[in-house]
């Protein structure tokens, strides 16, 4: 199997890294980190100008019909620019849902907005109280002759404080758990947004007898919302690749020239050794998270895979994240250079979608399942 990048994808990660190197710097982040909604709309639209947004939908549905591959490369551009741009809360993972599960009807009306940049939507299923995975929810759905309501309360919805269309999970009357389409303005809608630690967006929402339209045909959509979350975190993987990897480049840097002594830190074999152990990990993170990419590629949904490649990737972001920070000394904690960022976001996707701890309990918990097992460190 052929691991490298072909020529289009080389192309793509090559586009899209031009585009937001040229919009991003420590400075200009934090400036738009520091805005209402959080990013800017200007470097949106030319990712809608360039086909990203709606890179993994079909053409027929307003898309460029790509694969999961070509999410990842996108995905690790992001995470290496540390761009604020809400791709996955606000368009991959809610738009992938709607290719999914949605009704022809429905996927024309939604998805050419999300990949033309003209609307965002949110994926609602975390409760308060709530651990990942999240086997049931309290918030209800109930049905009557004028439609579907939607009762109860999520948060967080990342990156659902800029959503239009909100796809809230809720409790069917016969059981099961069902997803369906809410207006984020509409009428028994509350939405209180809020800023994350890593300068994100996320919002509760309160929703009171708000009017509901089922996604699809209804029913239950269990099966659906595991595969929208193994989505995720391999697209959350593949974003902390790019992060780590432009950690490692600041820290390599910094060592050159930083002076001690009169001399280079890069100078000092200790810290040297240290930095080679943040390449070998990354090297090995890379690895999980490129195999939770192919199976998707391969149509393989597996939970059990993606809790691997989490588990890999959130170690080894601790690792990297702490290196980066110690061998940086004080400077790595300013606000003012970026290193503290990246340990930042890298912090918040390793407890999105479970953290380390959550993704190794599940695994263990299915070890009995397995013939055969090995045991690392």
């Amino acid at each position: 199997m052929d691991f490298e990048l072909n020529d289009e994808q080389t192309m793509l990660r090559d586009t899209t890294r031009e585009v937001l190197s040229r919009s991003y710097d420590a400075e200009k982040r934090n400036a738009v980190s520091a805005t209402e909604a959080g990013w800017n709309p200007d470097v949106w639209k030319q990712l809608a100008e360039l086909g990203l947004l709606g890179l993994p939908f079909a053409e027929a549905d307003g898309g460029m019909g790509a694969g999961p591959v070509e999410t990842m490369v996108v995905m690790t551009e992001l995470g290496r620019a540390l761009a604020p741009e809400p791709y996955l809360d606000g368009v991959l993972t809610p738009g992938g849902v709607i290719a999914v599960v949605g009704s022809a009807d429905q996927r024309s009306r939604y998805l050419p907005l999300l990949s033309e940049g003209t609307a965002v939507s949110a994926f609602a299923h975390t409760e308060p109280g709530t651990r990942w995975p999240v086997t049931a929810v309290s918030t209800t759905a109930t049905a009557s002759a004028a439609g579907w309501t939607i009762n109860g309360v999520k948060n967080p919805v990342l990156q659902g404080g800029s959503a239009d269309v909100v796809i809230v999970s809720a409790a069917l009357p016969d059981g099961g758990t069902g997803l369906f389409l809410v207006d984020a303005e509409g009428a028994g809608v509350s939405r209180t947004a809020y800023t994350t630690h890593d300068g994100r967006r996320g919002a509760q929402f309160a929703f009171t007898d708000a009017a509901a339209e089922p996604l699809g045909e209804g029913g239950d959509a269990t099966a659906a919302i595991v595969g929208a979350e193994v989505r995720a975190q391999a697209a959350l993987c593949a974003e902390a690749i790019g992060i780590m990897t432009e950690a490692l480049r600041l820290t390599t840097e910094y060592l050159k020239q930083r002076k001690q002594f009169g001399v280079p830190l890069a100078k000092f074999q200790a810290l040297t050794h240290r930095a080679a152990d943040m390449y070998v990990t990354l090297e090995l993170a890379s690895s999980m998270s490129l195999y939770a990419t192919m199976s998707i590629a391969d149509g393989v949904i597996d939970p059990a895979v993606a809790s691997r490649a989490k588990l890999a990737v959130g170690r080894a972001a601790h690792q990297i994240g702490q290196e980066a920070i110690q061998m940086h000394g004080g400077i790595g904690m300013t606000a003012e250079y970026p290193v503290g960022h990246y340990v930042s976001r890298l912090v918040a996707i390793e407890h999105t979608l479970g953290a380390s701890d959550d993704h190794l309990r599940v695994l263990a918990g299915n070890v009995s399942n397995y013939s055969m097992v090995n045991v690392g460190e």
